[in-house]
C-alpha cells in the first residue's frame, strides 16, 4: 500500500505547478489564485459522492478513475494555450484529487491492524512527502530544462506507470498469484 502511494504521488506533484502554469500562459496575477478555487470547488463537490462510490464499488476501478482524472488534467495543463484550458485542466485534478485521496486513506486503514493504524498512517504519509518532494524536484528540473508541457507529460507517465501497477495487481489477484 505504501508502494503504490508513494508511485501514485510521483504523478502528482505540487499544486503550484498548477499557478506556475497560468502565470505561464499568461493569466494576470491577480487572477492565478483563481486556478486554486476551481480545483478546491471541484475537489470538494465530487469528495462526498466519490467517497460514497468507494462503499459501493472496486475500489481499484475508482483508483483507476482517479488516474484517468490526473492524466487528463496533466494533459490538458501540458498544451495549454488559454485560461479556459488551465481552469479545465484544474478542475480535472480536483476531480481527481475527490476520487484518489481520501480511497488512498481508506486502503490504508483497511490494511493495517488496528494497533498499529497511526503508525501505519505515518509511514504511509511519511512516504507520501517524500514522493511529493522527489516529484516536485523532478517536475521543476524538467519545466526549468524543457518547459512546462514536460512536466505535466512526466506526471501524465507516472499516472501511466501506476494505473499498469493496478492492472497488474488486479490481474495477478484474478489469477490467484501472490
Amino acid at each position: 500500500m505504501v508502494l503504490l502511494g508513494a508511485v501514485f504521488t510521483l504523478a502528482r506533484f505540487s499544486e503550484a505547478f498548477l499557478l506556475l502554469r497560468a502565470r505561464d500562459i499568461g493569466i494576470a496575477l491577480d487572477y492565478v489564485p483563481m486556478v486554486m478555487v476551481v480545483m478546491n470547488v471541484f475537489y470538494a463537490a465530487a469528495a462526498y459522492p466519490a467517497g460514497a462510490a468507494a462503499d459501493r464499488m472496486s475500489q481499484r476501478s475508482l483508483l483507476l478513475i482517479g488516474l484517468a482524472l490526473l492524466i487528463a488534467a496533466d494533459l490538458l495543463l501540458a498544451f495549454a494555450g488559454t485560461a479556459l484550458i488551465v481552469f479545465a485542466g484544474a478542475a480535472l485534478w480536483g476531480l481527481h484529487m475527490a476520487f484518489t485521496q481520501g480511497l488512498l486513506s481508506k486502503l490504508v486503514a483497511d490494511s493495517t491492524p488496528a494497533e498499529l493504524l497511526g503508525t501505519g498512517f505515518g509511514i504511509f504519509n511519511l512516504a507520501g512527502g517524500c514522493a511529493v518532494l522527489l516529484a516536485s524536484v523532478i517536475a521543476g528540473s524538467l519545466w526549468n530544462a524543457f518547459g512546462p508541457a514536460a512536466a505535466f507529460m512526466a506526471g501524465a507517465c507516472f499516472a501511466t506507470v501506476t494505473g499498469v501497477g493496478v492492472l497488474a495487481a488486479l490481474r495477478s489477484r484474478q489469477h490467484g498469484e501472490p
